[in-house]
């Protein structure tokens, strides 16, 4: 995470390094990610950038995380208006087609999703993804717990395991519209937003089928 004399940066300064190192890694990934192209779009010494953070994992975790809260504050915003009381999988299927849709207008924060699931380096991929975790977990428990207690789901439901799914599953339907291959069955990398929609909503009616209990709204 950032140092002290990151911290006492001028907030221009501060900026110019995120918006350089962002776009470096967004367009090359970690493991092609050049600190000194990143050094010389933001007008620092690549031996700066080590002032502000222990080294280039640490950098690229920081900046992932700062990618999860965006992506948190976006999805929290969007469950407070959705109509949880009308049912918790008729409106968890619409945040599923909210989720792809954010990431099909966000592509930067769909580069650092893919870089904490594709990342082939693995000392870059635990530290992002331990941060990208935390976000998902603390957002995901409670609205599964609250769909439990209101007799949505099966009172028998494994939270855990429809949580590690949800863990699988949202990155998923964040990437595989944008690269081909990932989904080689549902057609999620088609393009044709029916067939898009149509595959989200499989993918929920399985955990509908798992999960939801006898009298749930679906």
């Amino acid at each position: 995470m950032p140092t002290a004399t990151w911290e006492r940066l001028p907030e221009a300064r501060r900026e110019a390094v995120l918006r350089a190192a962002e776009a470096e890694f967004a367009a090359h990934g970690f493991s092609g990610g050049s600190l000194n192209a990143i050094a010389r779009t933001a007008s620092v010494a690549k031996g700066s950038l080590f002032q502000y953070f222990s080294d280039k994992a640490d950098l690229y975790a920081h900046l992932a995380d700062l990618a999860s809260r965006r992506i948190r504050a976006a999805m929290e915003q969007r469950i407070a208006e959705l109509p949880w009381e009308a049912g918790f999988f008729p409106a968890f299927r619409q945040l599923a087609r909210d989720w792809v849709a954010y990431f099909a207008v966000n592509p930067l924060d769909r580069a650092f999703t893919a870089a904490v699931n594709l990342e082939p380096d693995m000392t870059a991929r635990s530290a992002v993804r331990e941060a990208a975790n935390s976000h998902y977990l603390e957002v995901l428990r409670p609205l599964l717990r609250t769909a439990r207690d209101a007799g949505e789901l099966r009172a028998n439901a494994d939270l855990d395991a429809f949580l590690a799914l949800l863990l699988v599953l949202l990155p998923h339907l964040a990437l595989a519209p944008h690269n081909p291959g990932l989904d080689p069955v549902l057609g999620l990398g088609s393009g044709d937003p029916e067939r898009i929609e149509e595959s989200v909503d499989r993918l929920v009616n399985v955990l509908v089928a798992a999960f939801a209990a006898p009298d749930a709204r679906r």
